[in-house]
């Protein structure tokens, strides 16, 4: 059985979507070990109690610094011993010591065609924001791995969406979770646990 453990900050709408795919099967020998939120009020933390799902809150408030967040959140993952963390809309800058213990072991989905909209200050609404202000007609998600860089690490799946002429942010928000987001992330986790997927010179492979 692969082992996964997800840390999220918000919602949990992919959470979900990792949980209704490894239910159905579409995500096979998947187990999600434990779900780790830095905010206490998160909606995701409740879906792991709905699911049986152990899920936890690490807020870097209840710390006095950031050394002793990044311990604990280590401590967190390390402790149930994963083969795979997701990143499923955790809003936290990863700690490099994770980072280097967990090398090609972490994957992020991002709402954008990465590299464009990606970065320093680009999450959540903020992307969908500066597409519609940019004016480019096709956007969508990417799941990558995590390196040291901001949304940098070798890229492991990209679905495109169109963006309509009347999108609001929060429209099109919508339709990048729906069409891509949810669609690509259980994908390439179920990828990543067939042993499918891996990383050479910087550049991702997929068995076929």
């Amino acid at each position: 059985m692969f082992k996964i453990v997800v840390c999220v900050s918000g919602g949990g709408t992919n959470l979900q979507a990792i949980i209704d795919g490894v239910r159905a099967g579409s995500i096979p020998n998947v187990e999600i070990l434990r779900v780790i939120s830095n905010n206490k009020s998160a909606y995701a933390l409740e879906r792991a109690k709905q699911a049986g799902i152990e899920g936890i809150c690490i807020a870097p408030r209840d710390y006095a610094d950031r050394e002793q967040f990044n311990e604990a959140l280590l401590y967190a993952i390390d402790e149930v011993g994963p083969d795979l963390v997701v990143l499923a809309g955790f809003l936290v800058t990863i700690p490099p010591q994770l980072i280097r213990e967990y090398e090609n072991r972490i994957i992020n989905i991002h709402p954008s065609l990465i590299p464009a909209f990606s970065g320093t200050g680009y999450y959540g609404l903020k992307v969908h924001e500066a597409v519609l202000k940019r004016g480019v007609k096709v956007t969508g998600a990417t799941v990558h791995f995590v390196d040291d860089g901001m949304d940098t690490g070798p890229i492991i799946m990209q679905k495109a969406v169109q963006v309509l002429r009347n999108d609001t942010p929060e429209t099109l928000q919508r339709r990048v979770m729906e069409e891509a987001e949810w669609v690509i992330l259980p994908w390439s986790l179920a990828l990543i646990a067939a042993g499918a997927v891996t990383v050479e010179d910087g550049k991702v492979c997929i068995a076929e």
